[in-house]
C-alpha cells in the first residue's frame, strides 16, 4: 500500500482559499499576526501526522475583479498578507519532524540573497525546508515592485532557469563539504582553499563571488513547483522534486500529472521520484449528517465577490465583465495559465459559467471539497491517488485551525489503519521524509552537476 503524504496548505493571511469564511465564529485566521498561532498550529500538525505545512504567498493585491481591489480588501481575500518565512524558525523550534514549504518568488529578488535566506532556514530547521519556486502572476505585484508591466509568462520561466542554476552553484558548488575545519590551534575556522567563487555571468544575472553560507543539512532545499502550463511543466520536469497541482476533478488533474512525469523522464530523471500533491479541502465529521450540516453552515458564509476576486487574480479574467451564465473561454495571459485552463480547456465535457464558479471556488478554491465521515474522506483520498496518480495532498482549510484539527483527529487514524500514513514520523530531513535516499539532491538532478 503506497504512502500518502499530507501537507497543511496555509498562508500568512486572514482568508486563504475559502472566501468569506473568516466570518465563521470558529475561524481564527485573524490571528495570523500572532506568533503563538503559528507555533500552536505547528505542534498540532506534527501531532496529527502531517508531513509539512505548505505556505503560499503573493506579492500583490487581487485587483482584477471589477477593475478594483475593493472586493479583495473588504473580504480579506489573501489581503492583508505577511511574509510566509518569518514564522518558520519559531515553528521549527517547537517541532522535531514537521517540514516547511515556503513560497518565494524569484522575479523580484536576486538569487544571491534568496539562496542565503533559504540556507539560513535550512540550518535553523535542521534540514526541514522546501522552496516553492514561483515566478509571480499578479500585475499589481509587478507595478509595486518597480516594473512597468508584468514580465511575459514564458520569459519568467527563462529567467527562472538561470536563477535556479545560480542557486545550485551557490548551494552545491561554492563550498566543499569539509571547508569548515574549526581548527583552534591554527586559528582557522574555514579553509579558504575550499571556498570557491562561482564566477557566474549570464543573460540575467552576474554573481562572481562565493556563497555567504556554509553548507546546510540539505544544501539545496527540497524544490516544489506549481506551474502546469506547457512551459511550467518543462521547468518542473527538469527541476522539481515535488509538484503542486490543482483542479476540480481527477480527470482534470491526471493529464497534468502525466505530463510532469513524462517531462522528468525526458530529462533523464526518475519520474516516480517527483512527489505530486493535489489541493483538496476536507470537511469531516463523525457522521454523514454532521458533515453535511457543517458544509451547509459554511456555504451560507461564502462571499461571491471574494471568490471572484481570487479567480481574477489567479487568471487575469474579470468575471464582472461576463454574463453570469456565459461559458468561460480560455485566453492566454501573463497570469496563472493553469488556473484558467482547469476551468476551461482541461475538461472538454464541462463548461463553467461565473454562476457555476461561485459555488465551486467559494469553498476550497481550485480544488475539490470532500465532505463526509473519516472513512468516506479516506476513500476519496485513495481514489485520487489511484485515478490522478498523485502522491499526496495540500489540504486547504475552511476554518483554521478547525479543518486541520478535524482531519488530524478523525481522518489520520483511518489512514494509519489502512497503512497510508506512518504511526510515527521518523527524524531526518524533509527530502528523506519525501522518499529521498539521503539529505542531498539525487545524482540525476541537474543541481547535483555543480558538486565538487
Amino acid at each position: 500500500m503506497s504512502r500518502i503524504y499530507l501537507n497543511a496548505f496555509d498562508m500568512a493571511c486572514v482568508g486563504h482559499q475559502s472566501a468569506g469564511l473568516w466570518r465563521h465564529p470558529d475561524d481564527q485566521g485573524y490571528r495570523y499576526t500572532d506568533l503563538e498561532y503559528w507555533t500552536t498550529l505547528a505542534r498540532t500538525l506534527e501531532w496529527g501526522g502531517f508531513d509539512a505545512v505548505f505556505l503560499a504567498d503573493v506579492l500583490g493585491v487581487y485587483d482584477v475583479y471589477g477593475g478594483s481591489r475593493d472586493a479583495a480588501v473588504s473580504d480579506a481575500a489573501q489581503f492583508p498578507v505577511n511574509d510566509p518565512a518569518m514564522a518558520v524558525s519559531a515553528m521549527a523550534a517547537v517541532t522535531e519532524t514537521l517540514g516547511f514549504g515556503v513560497t518565494m518568488s524569484l522575479t523580484y529578488e536576486q538569487p544571491y540573497s534568496l539562496a542565503r535566506r533559504l540556507s539560513t532556514l535550512d540550518h535553523l530547521t535542521r534540514g526541514r525546508v522546501a522552496w516553492n519556486i514561483v515566478t509571480s502572476y499578479l500585475e499589481s505585484a509587478a507595478a509595486n515592485l518597480g516594473l512597468e508591466r508584468q514580465i511575459p509568462h514564458d520569459e519568467r520561466y527563462e529567467i527562472a532557469e538561470e536563477y535556479v542554476d545560480v542557486c545550485y552553484q551557490l548551494w552545491e558548488g561554492s563550498w566543499e563539504d569539509d571547508a569548515v575545519v574549526r581548527d583552534v590551534r591554527r586559528g582557522v575556522y574555514t579553509d579558504p582553499a575550499k571556498v570557491h567563487d562561482i564566477e557566474h555571468k549570464g543573460r540575467y544575472f552576474t554573481v562572481p563571488g562565493p556563497f555567504l553560507c556554509e553548507p546546510s543539512p540539505q544544501r539545496t532545499p527540497v524544490l516544489f513547483q506549481a506551474g502546469t502550463s506547457p512551459r511550467g511543466v518543462e521547468f518542473a520536469g527538469a527541476h522539481a522534486e515535488a509538484v503542486f497541482v490543482s483542479g476540480p476533478t481527477t480527470a482534470v488533474v491526471r493529464p497534468s500529472v502525466d505530463r510532469v512525469r513524462a517531462a522528468a523522464a525526458a530529462c533523464g530523471r526518475d519520474p516516480r521520484a517527483i512527489k505530486v500533491f493535489a489541493m483538496l479541502t476536507p470537511i469531516v465529521a463523525e457522521t454523514d449528517e454532521q458533515a453535511r450540516d457543517k458544509l451547509r453552515s459554511y456555504e451560507q458564509l461564502v462571499s461571491v465577490p471574494g471568490a471572484f476576486a481570487l479567480f481574477g487574480g489567479w487568471t487575469g479574467v474579470d468575471l464582472a465583465e461576463l454574463d453570469p451564465h456565459e461559458p468561460l473561454r480560455y485566453v492566454d495571459s501573463d497570469a496563472n495559465r493553469s488556473a484558467l485552463a482547469s476551468f476551461t480547456t482541461a475538461d472538454p465535457d464541462r463548461e463553467w459559467t461565473p454562476h457555476d464558479l461561485a459555488a465551486e471556488i467559494g469553498l476550497g478554491g481550485r480544488g475539490p471539497v470532500v465532505t463526509g465521515t473519516p472513512c468516506a474522506v479516506a476513500d476519496e483520498l485513495e481514489r485520487w491517488t489511484e485515478e490522478a496518480d498523485v502522491d499526496g495532498f495540500n489540504l486547504a482549510y475552511v476554518t483554521t485551525p478547525g479543518t486541520f484539527l478535524d482531519f488530524a483527529r478523525l481522518v489520520v487514524p483511518e489512514l494509519r489503519r489502512r497503512g497510508r500514513v506512518p504511526e510515527r514520523q521518523q527524524p531526518g530531513t524533509l527530502r528523506e521524509r519525501l522518499g529521498g535516499a539521503g539529505p542531498r539532491l539525487p545524482a540525476d538532478h541537474p543541481g547535483a552537476a555543480h558538486r565538487r
